[in-house]
């Protein structure tokens, strides 16, 4: 291995250099901005009191957040899954009681919403042994 030395190296210009005659007044601008500026003291027994209320204000907020998301997710609103097993699974109610409460546009929009053909009607006929109990109803 050959021996390195930094000394015969060629050397690389860095590509930065300083304005001419920028040292020469550099203190004085730096001592004349310090003097210009006014630092703010602010005493620790002021931030504490600052930093206590700025603390209880997160906890506060922090501890609503559960409440806000609950008070926004109930909906007042039944959709039609819970409403039907609500129904089917109630014993005391029959269809008699569902079709007191219907009014005559609910009625109307039963009877349009359903779209029986001829031949599925026949099938349901024909494969029930009831017969009877479905011309009665």
């Amino acid at each position: 291995m050959k021996a390195f030395k930094l000394e015969n190296e060629p050397k690389i210009e860095t590509g930065f250099k300083t304005p001419d005659h920028y040292f020469d007044d550099l203190s004085a601008k730096v001592l004349q901005q310090i003097t210009e500026r006014e630092v703010k003291v602010i005493p620790l027994y002021k931030r504490k009191k600052v930093l206590s209320l700025v603390a209880a204000a997160a906890i506060v907020i922090t501890m609503m957040i559960p409440v806000i998301n609950n008070y926004n997710a109930t909906s007042k609103e039944l959709d039609e899954a819970t409403l039907e097993s609500y129904l089917s699974y109630q014993s005391n109610l029959n269809q008699y009681d569902l079709a007191k409460e219907l009014d005559t546009k609910d009625i109307e929009k039963l009877g349009k919403s359903v779209a029986l053909e001829q031949e599925t009607l026949e099938d349901i006929l024909s494969s029930n042994p009831n017969i009877e109990n479905l011309i009665s109803e």
